[in-house]
């Protein structure tokens, strides 16, 4: 079941005045202010109390993120992934690094259930086109993963084949549904209850006014380290319970959209300043934290039967004022997903009783305004 929609009503960032950075976001503030893009999730909370490994209790979920509206193996996007910090896995990345391109839906999961996700996929494609496997290659499947095993029953690999077409046929524009939710059902971020949070910027006229949309499954972070627009929050927040959840090392997905006309060079570019957005809300990428950036261009499209031996593809020219200027939006973009990540989930209990709280909003506005923030407010 679906239950996307079904939380409460926590603010985003922006809504209590917390601004990141210079450029402004687009209409919905996601990574669908990126035209084509859809995001959709599939939720599975399913019963308490002790563990029972292999049923529950369960929480855990897959996000799925469309490039495109039209058949993503025919019309293929240009994409990179970036590997900040190993301890993790990207299907398909070599492939990626060695074609240049991505050809299906972007799936976030938790890390036990990437095989299944991924043989999911396949066999959603198999059903959107007869050709795969008969006449020409099938899907080479994108999933990426974050671990849920301190509020999930990780081992019981919940996510189901239903979950998986549920997450791409549910994928919507406009408003993301943010926290709890999907891929990001059980994470943790800096020790308060994590999940999914997405952003965008948009570039000024005279630059273009291309667009950069960021999504993040966040589950990595100590609390004591938690920076909130460069103020030390989580310092401040360390005696607001003292059975902290855990000392998180990581991970993190980092997934980038952009209506520019990039490389899988310059995309790759873009990626590795992902981690800079994250190093702003306080994290250095612990030693066992997957940290991956996945970043595609929906406007450089490649298609799947071309008769060219050289396909000519537009790309943006690297100047200097450009290129810095998307990667700005990449970094404040990646910054304020996390924030949002955090702002918008709900405190959960899990397996064994494992209770993470939801950051606290009242008590980060207060600390905000007293370092020097008074537009920082409650909604």
């Amino acid at each position: 079941m679906n239950q996307a929609n079904t939380f409460g009503n926590r603010p985003r960032a922006r809504d209590l005045g917390i601004e990141i950075g210079v450029l402004a976001p687009g209409q919905w503030n996601a990574i669908t202010d990126v035209a084509g893009v859809r995001v959709g999730h599939s939720t599975i909370i399913q019963g308490k109390g002790v563990l029972v490994p292999n049923e529950g209790p369960v929480r855990t979920g897959v996000t799925a993120i469309l490039p495109h509206t039209g058949d993503l193996f025919l019309e293929k996007v240009t994409g990179a992934v970036v590997q900040i910090n190993g301890f993790g896995e990207v299907t398909n990345s070599q492939q990626i690094d060695e074609m240049g391109t991505l050809e299906g839906p972007l799936m976030i999961t938790n890390t036990m259930n990437v095989p299944r996700v991924a043989d999911a996929v396949i066999d959603w494609a198999f059903e959107h086109n007869a050709a795969q496997g008969v006449s020409t290659w099938g899907i080479s499947p994108v999933v990426a993963e974050t671990s849920d095993s301190y509020l999930n029953d990780i081992r019981g690999r919940h996510v189901t084949k239903s979950h998986v077409f549920e997450a791409i046929d549910s994928a919507r524009d406009g408003i993301v549904t943010e926290g709890a939710v999907g891929g990001g059902t059980g994470m943790i971020c800096y020790e308060f209850k994590g999940g999914i949070g997405t952003s965008s910027r948009v570039l000024p006229d005279e630059l273009g006014h291309y667009t950069v949309g960021v999504l993040v499954q966040s589950n990595f972070g100590s609390r004591r380290k938690l920076r909130v627009d460069g103020v030390p929050v989580g310092r401040e927040l360390l005696a607001y319970d003292e059975r902290l959840a855990r000392d998180s090392q990581g991970s993190v997905i980092v997934v980038i959209a952009t209506d520019a006309p990039m490389s899988s060079r310059q995309l790759k570019r873009l990626g590795l300043r992902a981690a800079f957005g994250l190093a702003r809300t306080g994290t250095q990428g612990g030693n066992t934290s997957g940290d991956f950036a996945i970043a595609f261009s929906t406007t450089r499209n490649r298609p799947h039967h071309s008769t060219a031996h050289t396909l000519m593809l537009e790309q943006i020219v690297e100047d200097t004022q450009l290129i810095n200027a998307l990667f700005d939006a990449v970094v404040e973009a990646t910054e304020e997903a996390v924030l949002n990540s955090l702002f918008k989930a709900e405190t959960m209990i899990g397996r064994d009783n494992h209770t993470v709280h939801a950051l606290p909003i009242a008590e980060t506005v207060e600390i905000m305004n007293r370092h020097g923030r008074p537009q920082v407010h409650l909604p």
